[in-house]
């Protein structure tokens, strides 16, 4: 027992460089605050903008990734993107206890996106690209492909703006009804996002 102990631990030992070398090769991208997230639609009496004042973005990339990206070379390796479902704003108080009825947020309180692959193409005013990934709402996770555009930005940022259609019924939401039911929201919502991100060791610096 002792001699495998000792080989065990000699085992982890010889790995732990290793391990230590591949962190520190990432260069983790840090959401600005300027970023943005929000969602557009549309019900049978008006258009309406419900956006998340809070959320998160974890990206994690190769170092000079924001460089890397603007080449067409594919320099990220995960991407989380995650908003509070409780902290939707629609800018009205009614439209917001019913739209986060609709979100389930009370039962499904986080709206999260993982990246799981992307394509990435060279254009004039920078990258275009389509982003592959699992959408999780209202407690169900969907697969999901969301076109993204990069381009560069002040003091070595990363601009990332993109857009994807959805429809709440796929998740098992049912758009929300008001007014006795002469307003009803339609299914179809476009979730967009507007995001800064900036290499953290710029940021450290």
């Amino acid at each position: 027992m002792r001699a495998n102990t000792r080989l065990a631990l000699a085992t982890l030992l010889s790995l732990a460089p290793a391990a230590i070398a591949w962190r520190s090769a990432n260069d983790p991208l840090v959401m600005q605050p300027q970023s943005r997230i929000w969602i557009d639609g549309k019900s049978t009496v008006r258009r309406f903008s419900c956006k998340a004042p809070v959320f998160s973005v974890d990206v994690d990339a190769a170092p000079g990734a924001v460089a890397a990206v603007l080449a067409g070379t594919k320099a990220v390796q995960t991407a989380t993107v995650t908003v509070p479902a409780e902290k939707m704003d629609c800018g009205n108080g009614t439209m917001n206890e019913h739209m986060l009825k609709a979100l389930k947020a009370k039962d499904a309180p986080t709206i999260e996106f993982k990246l799981s692959g992307y394509d990435v193409a060279k254009s004039s005013a920078g990258v275009q690209g389509t982003l592959n990934g699992t959408l999780t709402l209202g407690g169900q996770t969907r697969p999901i492909s969301l076109e993204a555009q990069a381009e560069p930005a002040p003091n070595g940022t990363l601009h990332v703006t993109g857009a994807a259609q959805i429809r709440m019924t796929q998740f098992g939401l049912k758009p929300p009804s008001l007014m006795m039911g002469t307003m009803k929201v339609d299914e179809l919502v476009t979730v967009n996002f507007d995001l800064l991100l900036k290499p953290v060791t710029s940021v450290a610096n």
